[in-house]
């Protein structure tokens, strides 16, 4: 399985983007998915899992009420929803499955497929 994020870009503080993570190559629908996101010197940090199903969700105290993650697995992609942008939202953000987990899980290392990461900016 390969994927592929996109949908980054440049917004203003307070506004929206939704982010698109495609799976190619094989179904996606028994792995667990994340969104994990990396700003300029810091480490790569969890921002929302969703289990197989898509019945359980996941957030990061920093983004709880602001994002919203979902899947299709008939469309074999995940998204990320995100409102209300804040500059500290800034990052590299990428989509993980974890192919191994009974659950979600916050640890970067648990996750063995990475897609390439999308650019998030906000300016304020």
């Amino acid at each position: 399985v390969q994927l592929q994020a996109s949908g980054g870009g440049l917004v203003q503080a307070g506004g929206s983007l939704r982010l698109s993570c495609a799976a190619s190559g094989r179904t996606f629908s028994g792995y667990l998915m994340g969104w994990f996101r990396q700003a300029p010197g810091k480490e790569r940090e969890f921002v929302a899992g969703i289990s197989w199903t898509g019945s359980r969700t996941y957030y990061a105290d920093s983004v709880k009420g602001r994002f919203t993650i979902s899947r299709n697995n008939a469309e074999n992609t995940a998204y990320l929803q995100m409102d209300s942008l804040k500059p500290e939202d800034t990052a590299v953000y990428y989509c993980a499955a974890d192919t191994k987990s009974p659950r979600v899980t916050m640890f970067p290392w648990d996750y063995d497929l990475w897609g390439q990461g999308t650019l998030v900016t906000v300016s304020s």
